[in-house]
């Protein structure tokens, strides 16, 4: 498996594509800036099969009506966002002064367990706290999680500020991803990649992160 990182949007998320060794794409937060990420697919040459969403902020899906678009693909989502998904419209155009148009319709639900995505084996575990319909990725042969706005290079952890945040789930999830094993890679929404073991390290004395 490859990752190629792709940093798009005012609030420079990280949209991931992952690919295996027949170029079959999976594109993970598409935050922003779909013609970029159809211009890097197209210089990979690579064969998009399915969106996943790690959660349903705004700028991690502007981009999954057009990616949607252009390559007939669907997008997976968990259920528990569909409301963030609704007003996504709404805080993008709050907090960015974008209008992205209506928010993508889920093709199909994230949940616990394996992903249902043909010939690309991924674990969804569920991780609320951030937003209630959290997840993320593990790719346990490869030893990569995409965790999402979950955990942060550096200690970092994802806000509970939010109304409909939970700030003990939250720490629920984040012990969860933290037993996985110590050098698994983490992919985050934003800034460098890190791993277990490293977010351990630092973890004590780090503020929360966006």
């Amino acid at each position: 498996m490859l990752i190629r990182s792709i940093v798009v949007g005012q609030v420079a998320t990280n949209c991931y594509l992952v690919f295996n060794k027949k170029n079959e794409c999976l594109i993970v937060d598409p935050g922003d800036d779909a013609d970029y990420i159809v211009r890097v697919i197209s210089d990979l040459e690579l064969r998009p099969i399915a969106i996943l969403a790690t959660h349903a902020h705004f700028d991690h899906i502007m981009a999954v009506n057009e990616l949607k678009l252009a390559y007939n693909i669907p997008f997976y989502l968990n259920k528990k966002d569909e409301k963030l998904l609704k007003w996504a419209r709404k805080s993008s155009i709050r907090f960015a002064n974008l209008d992205p148009g209506p928010s993508p319709k889920v093709d199909k639900y994230l949940k616990n367990g394996e992903c249902q995505v043909p010939n690309i084996k991924c674990q969804v575990i569920e991780t609320p706290g951030h937003s209630p319909g959290s997840v993320s990725l593990y790719f346990k042969k490869e030893k990569v999680v995409f965790v999402g706005d979950l955990i942060f290079e550096g200690g970092g952890v994802g806000r509970f500020d939010f109304p409909y945040c939970d700030e003990k789930l939250l720490q629920k999830s984040i012990d969860t991803v933290l037993r996985l094993p110590d050098d698994t890679r983490v992919f985050s929404g934003h800034g460098n990649p890190t791993t277990i073991e490293e977010f351990k390290r630092s973890s004590n004395s780090s503020p929360p992160a966006i």
